[in-house]
């Protein structure tokens, strides 16, 4: 019995079976401790973003799993008694030919390695880029995700993306326009604008309301000029409340003549 067992382990398809076992286990280990380690050395920074942290951090823990899947599958293939010279020769020619077919995607990925390295979008951002705006809801080696403000999620590819115009670097300006109709005199009616936003006050705004004073004149209608900076993406709530203010104190002043 005991020599039946030593002959079946003696054996060289046994011993063959035995060595891929253990490369695999090692793969295993050596990946898990691997991405382990990628992921404290990403959760240690403080120096970058969460959004471009969690980005960079799984794709350089799926470029440690391709290249240790590679390796493996190049020693199970040694230990398999296969000559590795011609099988890496042909790779290489086959991934030329890969090369030649994808260059599209070849300048995809080498753009959005860019775009996150140089911080020129991050999750969360509101930007014009690719011909698209909207709010930055992934970025990706391939392709980057912005959701239009019409609710359309577009996946603009990278290799598109030849300008980036991000909005939401600094402080952001809230423009409101007042028409005046020509019948109504200029010096009250910017005496009113001045009034309406004297007290105005908005958590958000970090200077201003300022009234520029006339944009343009013409027969029909005088144009006032409002504006104020604010914190990054609330530009919008604050022209909604100058524009109601200001309507409110129209309002205010036209009701005893009503009466």
């Amino acid at each position: 019995m005991n020599s039946t067992i030593n002959e079946w382990l003696s054996h060289p398809l046994v011993h063959t079976v035995w060595k891929i076992a253990l490369v695999v286990v090692i793969f295993f280990i050596v990946r898990a401790l691997g991405r382990k380690l990628i992921a404290g050395a990403f959760n240690r920074s403080i120096r970058a973003s969460q959004a471009r942290l969690k980005t960079l951090k799984s794709l350089t823990q799926n470029v440690f799993s391709y290249v240790l899947l590679f390796i493996v599958a190049m020693t199970i293939l040694e230990i398999l008694g296969f000559n590795l010279g011609p099988i890496l020769a042909g790779a290489g020619v086959v991934g030329l030919a890969v090369g030649f077919g994808a260059q599209g995607l070849v300048s995809d990925v080498v753009t959005g390695f860019f775009l996150l390295l140089e911080r020129q979008l991050e999750v969360g951002d509101y930007v014009t880029a690719g011909g698209v705006e909207g709010i930055v809801e992934e970025l990706g080696f391939r392709t980057t995700l912005i959701r239009g403000f019409d609710g359309t999620l577009h996946y603009v590819p990278n290799r598109n993306i030849a300008n980036v115009d991000n909005h939401s670097r600094g402080n952001m300006r809230a423009l409101v326009d007042i028409s005046i109709p020509a019948g109504q005199k200029l010096d009250e009616s910017l005496a009113m604008v001045k009034e309406a936003l004297e007290n105005f006050s908005h958590p958000a705004i970090v200077s201003g309301p300022d009234v520029l004073g006339v944009e343009s004149d013409d027969l029909a209608t005088t144009t006032i000029r409002v504006i104020a900076k604010t914190d990054n993406m609330e530009q919008w709530a604050v022209e909604r409340e100058i524009r109601q203010a200001i309507r409110q104190r129209y309002d205010a002043f036209s009701q005893p003549e009503n009466e």
